[in-house]
């Protein structure tokens, strides 16, 4: 089984499902030659045309409005957006147009498309290049939201996007590009959308977060455990729709629970965590929910790494909430 980076399960994802399926189409700024800024499109073109994989004009509405064009007469487009903080232009195309088309036309239509791009920071990509959006998402119905973390997710998580019958917003946390490997089988596999991957097992806090946190969680519940405070890490993966019962579930184990996002703190994923618990589990808690995210401002370019959670701060957060 080859071992793969992040970016290069992807490109495997993309590959696989374009070599099954002869209507999934990909698309973006940069993305045919030369295999988009990050290389997640590489060779796509070469193998299987211009026509299947192509270069777009710097229009992000464009984009979207085209693959939903597209998705709407029979293919599976999967659209870039080349930094997640470039999708705002085309944000009526996504929350009014495509997350709608199944209900306005009461089931007659819909719009079978993914939409690629990476976010969050970690790059030094300042202010322009590292917005963390998903809440923004998470509030349509009608989209999926997902976001992976490691390589085996990433690929099968995608195959399943690109499979599944409505628009999905596929985020890519860029920091993990590069920086974890991890064994990817060949050819087709998926996993599914909304549910939840236990990271690490523990009885006495619980963690949830998702993309570029989770490593930096698990090394916080590594540190807790030799204090002795075993951490149950869980990765969220998909956003929208969330697997409640499985997020519930963690909670009842621990009675004690943190929410790690690198996203601002006001309204941001977290905020929809503590509510669940709050509605649903508040006479399993032993303590209050504590949210580790990124703060209320623009995101800096030279205080990136303080800006970002860090493990120190996540630590922080679990031994405080056992303290309680």
């Amino acid at each position: 089984m080859p071992t793969l980076t992040l970016i290069q399960a992807v490109n495997d994802g993309l590959h696989t499902s374009m070599k099954e399926d002869p209507s999934v189409h990909v698309f973006g700024e940069d993305v045919a030659k030369k295999g988009g800024v990050f290389l997640a499109t590489e060779n796509l073109e070469t193998e299987f045309g211009t026509e299947r994989c192509f270069n777009t004009p710097l229009s992000e509405d464009g984009i979207i409005g085209t693959a939903i064009g597209m998705a709407m007469n029979g293919l599976r487009p999967v659209a870039e957006i080349q930094f997640q903080d470039f999708i705002f232009p085309a944000f009526d195309q996504i929350v009014s147009e495509a997350a709608k088309l199944r209900y306005r036309s009461g089931g007659q239509y819909t719009a079978p498309m993914v939409i690629r791009t990476p976010y969050g920071g970690g790059i030094r990509g300042g202010l322009y290049h590292s917005q963390s959006g998903e809440a923004y998402f998470c509030h349509t119905p009608g989209l999926k939201v997902v976001i992976p973390s490691t390589p085996y997710d990433a690929k099968g998580l995608l195959i399943a996007s690109i499979a599944d019958p409505d628009p999905v917003l596929f985020l890519e946390p860029k920091a993990l590009y590069r920086s974890v490997k991890g064994e990817v089988p060949e050819g087709h596999y998926t996993v599914d959308l909304s549910t939840t991957r236990d990271v690490r097992e523990g009885g006495d806090v619980t963690v949830f977060c998702y993309g570029a946190m989770v490593p930096v969680c698990t090394k916080a519940a590594e540190s807790a455990a030799e204090g002795g405070i075993e951490t149950h890490v869980v990765d969220l993966r998909t956003l929208l729709p969330l697997d409640e019962e499985a997020v519930l579930d963690a909670v009842k184990r621990t009675g004690r629970v943190v929410v790690v996002h690198e996203a601002p703190r006001f309204c941001g994923f977290g905020a929809e965590i503590s509510a669940m618990i709050a509605e649903h589990a508040i006479e399993y808690m032993e303590a209050p929910v504590i949210r580790v995210t990124g703060f209320d401002t623009p995101f800096p370019n030279t205080l990136e790494h303080h800006y970002m959670p860090d493990h120190r701060r996540v630590l922080d957060a679990i031994e405080h909430v056992y303290n309680f």
